[in-house]
């Protein structure tokens, strides 16, 4: 018997803070990308491993902020087993480079978000939070 998919949400960017590559993502940088609609998610960045879809992302004060329905058995069995970070995969539209080293991500094209176990981010991570009826 399928299990009912369910509900999780967390950042998958965090504004202003910088990954272990040092690329710092700055507000805004994802807006183009919202407006031309919704990016697959996938799991640990493998093409075709679609791990759900996203229901709601959105940039605020802090970072990118996204919630999404996990439905498939393999995934929601890692996510039990512990699975909890994110990261996007993108190509820098604009972008200059830090003085620390990385770079300042200033508009970012946002190709797709997977849930994975070591995020760039460390701060990037989701949690479980309901079954499907709380996907409003």
């Amino acid at each position: 018997m399928r299990s009912a998919p369910f509900l999780v949400e967390g950042y998958a960017a965090l504004f202003g803070a910088p990954d272990l590559s040092g690329d710092v993502v700055r507000a805004g940088a994802f807006a183009r990308s919202l407006r031309a609609g919704a990016v697959p998610m996938l799991l640990q960045h493998r093409s075709g491993a679609v791990a759900g879809h996203w229901t709601r992302m959105m940039e605020d004060g802090r970072g990118l902020f996204v919630r999404g329905l996990i439905d498939g058995e393999v995934t929601m069995r890692a996510v039990t087993a512990g699975l909890c970070g994110l990261s996007i995969g993108f190509r820098a539209r604009l972008w200059k480079p830090r003085p620390e080293g990385g770079r300042d991500l200033i508009d970012i094209d946002l190709v797709e978000i997977s849930l994975v176990a070591a995020p760039m981010q460390p701060l990037a991570r989701f949690t479980q939070i309901g079954g499907a009826a709380r996907a409003a």
